[in-house]
């Protein structure tokens, strides 16, 4: 409204200022009453017109406020925005650091696993892979479940797989036992000669010496079986299973 009547006012003096050189000329006023009437009017248009900008600036100045708090509220939704994306790619970071934490933990013991490991073996230390040991397990268990024709396929396996192992020998005579165990002596027999064959100095040699004499007996051969029993005395004597096969000699006729 004050802008309106300030607008007002300067048209009015810009009018008077328009219409005095006519009224002069027309002899209502002289040259100095004229020229001081002019002047005022100039130097009143000049006031309201300063009155009118200092306004004017004042109106600019509330609309750049107002317009500068829109723009704060604008950056505050920003700010709140990006902070919630902030909060969702440190709880991702969080997420993939427990991860990969996981993984390199899941990883270290995959390694572990396939790390050979030392045992002592027939009174003597040794080195054999992780996997090894599994499959000799693996295969012992089925036996000690009565597995048997699982054992001999498993126990087949382990010697085929790891014929240079520690533990080839004792597989070896446990696929044997796997066969007795299903009473087929003839394989039983096969699979003990062929651990006599691969393996002379295994702990074992004593008592597959003393099986095949045992299934040598049970196949009606007593002949072979009594060979058997003094083989085994003649070359593990002292052994416990050279103790068995003196007392089954006797027993033999």
């Amino acid at each position: 409204m004050k802008l309106s009547k300030f607008s007002d006012a300067l048209r009015a003096a810009l009018f008077a200022i328009a219409i005095f050189p006519s009224l002069a000329s027309a002899g209502l006023l002289d040259d100095d009453e004229a020229r001081k009437a002019i002047l005022k009017l100039r130097a009143d248009v000049a006031a309201l017109t300063a009155r009118l900008d200092a306004r004017i600036d004042e109106k600019a100045d509330k609309n750049s406020a107002l317009e500068l708090n829109n723009q704060n509220e604008q950056l505050r939704a920003e700010l709140t925005n990006l902070r919630g994306q902030l909060e969702v790619l440190l709880n991702d970071v969080a997420n993939l650091q427990k991860r990969q934490q996981d993984f390199y933990t899941d990883l270290d013991k995959r390694i572990r696993a396939l790390e050979p490991k030392k045992l002592s073996v027939d009174g003597r230390e040794v080195t054999i892979e992780q996997s090894e040991q599994r499959s000799y397990d693996a295969a012992m268990s089925l036996y000690k479940a009565g597995q048997y024709a699982n054992a001999v396929t498993a126990f087949g396996a382990f010697t085929m797989n790891y014929g240079d192992s520690v533990f080839a020998s004792q597989a070896q005579y446990w696929l044997a036992n796997s066969y007795y165990a299903q009473r087929d002596c003839k394989n039983t027999i096969a699979a003990l000669q062929t651990l006599l064959k691969n393996y002379p100095d295994s702990s074992k040699a004593p008592d597959a010496l003393l099986n095949i004499s045992a299934c040598q007996l049970e196949l009606k051969d007593k002949k072979e079986s009594r060979k058997t029993l003094i083989l085994l005395m003649s070359k593990y004597p002292g052994t416990e299973a050279a103790q068995a096969a003196k007392s089954r000699l006797t027993a033999i006729k």
